[in-house]
């Protein structure tokens, strides 16, 4: 990062859009200085912040930030002196906003090899490529155009990774994953571990050898010490623009559809389907085999046992308990609205005799 950035509000405007608007205390908004981005609470004058819950929005009149980033809704609440940004959505806004800074105050990594670095006379590296300290890239691996290898990670045989995509420090990249372009894996990441697949022998168990492998789309970003799984047979395939939070672990044959997101340590058993565009929040436990359709939201810590057909809002959970127990139990419990209201309309009928 660099400490001692700052731009004029009249770049960031032309860089990223939006309205600015001031009383006539400030007659040159645009002219206003930006060292950095924070929240409203602790701003000064040379900070710029955003407004996207109205539950925030009386800190509008007390904030000391520079500017503020706000809706139309909004811009009338905006302080005397300070600067607003009027755009359609502030909260979008802010996420380019920050994009747009780290560009241009993180150094980019060093192109070339690490002389640390084991790299097989074979491996295909692109223009620009970037390997870091002790990381070794196995034969037959391929590597796009900007790619970074971050220090200590393993990229494995015959290994594909796309153009631009980073691989923070101590990844892993197991035979058989292909990765897209823009992706971004963060530390202790491992693709293509081995699935859990055993079968029962006489009170033992019996290594089912996982054969396929790990397909990863476009702009995908996966967090820290996440894990997914080859697939047994066929390969384990998560969409393009799918982001996953750190702690998750994703089962063999596992398939995400494109744009889903999921919450840290989330777990996703075997061969279950996921559609596009679905919410999954932190601490759900989806069994396998399952089908869960496009535009599902599940909320935290819920557990879903069977599949979710239909897109919409899902919740819930379910003390373990005896399995015998438990089913009759579940199926009570399924059925308790339309006994309330049979119970309603016996005291109605007993009211009226």
């Amino acid at each position: 990062m660099n400490p001692n950035f700052s731009v004029r509000l009249h770049e960031l405007q032309a860089g990223l859009g939006g309205e600015l608007v001031a009383d006539a205390s400030v007659p040159e908004p645009g002219e206003r200085l930006i060292r950095r981005i924070g929240p409203l609470q602790g701003a000064d004058a040379g900070t710029i912040s955003f407004l996207a819950n109205p539950r925030y929005r009386a800190q509008l009149a007390d904030t000391d930030a520079g500017c503020v980033i706000v809706s139309e809704a909004a811009r009338e609440a905006v302080r005397p002196g300070c600067v607003a940004l009027v755009v359609p959505d502030p909260y979008l806004h802010f996420a380019r906003l920050t994009q747009w800074w780290a560009a241009r105050t993180r150094a980019p990594a060093a192109a070339g090899v690490h002389p640390s670095a084991v790299v097989a006379p074979d491996a295909v590296l692109g223009e620009g490529v970037s390997i870091g300290a002790q990381a070794v890239v196995e034969s037959g691996a391929v590597l796009g155009e900007g790619v970074v290898v971050g220090a200590l990670g393993f990229v494995g045989a015959g290994v594909v990774v796309g153009a631009r995509t980073r691989l923070a420090p101590r990844v892993t990249l197991m035979p058989g994953t292909r990765l897209g372009t823009d992706c971004l894996l963060h530390s202790g990441v491992v693709l293509g571990a081995d699935g859990f697949g055993f079968a029962p022998n006489q009170g033992a168990w019996e290594k089912i050898e996982q054969l396929g492998g790990v397909v990863i789309g476009d702009r995908v970003e996966i967090g820290a010490n996440t894990c997914i799984d080859r697939g047994a047979l066929d390969d384990t395939v998560i969409g393009e623009g799918v982001k996953l939070d750190n702690l998750i672990q994703i089962g063999h044959n596992v398939r995400i559809g494109e744009h889903t997101a999921m919450a840290g340590c989330t777990g996703v058993a075997g061969s279950t389907r996921i559609g596009r565009r679905c919410a999954i929040g932190g601490g759900a436990n989806i069994i396998g085999h399952l089908e869960i359709a496009d535009g599902v939201t599940v909320s935290a810590t819920s557990v879903v046992t069977h599949s979710l057909r239909k897109p919409g809002h899902y919740s819930g959970i379910f003390p373990i308990d005896d399995n015998a127990s438990w089913e009759k139990n579940a199926a009570t419990l399924r059925q308790l609205h339309t006994l309330r209201e049979r119970i309603r309309a016996l005291e109605k009928q007993s009211k009226t005799s």
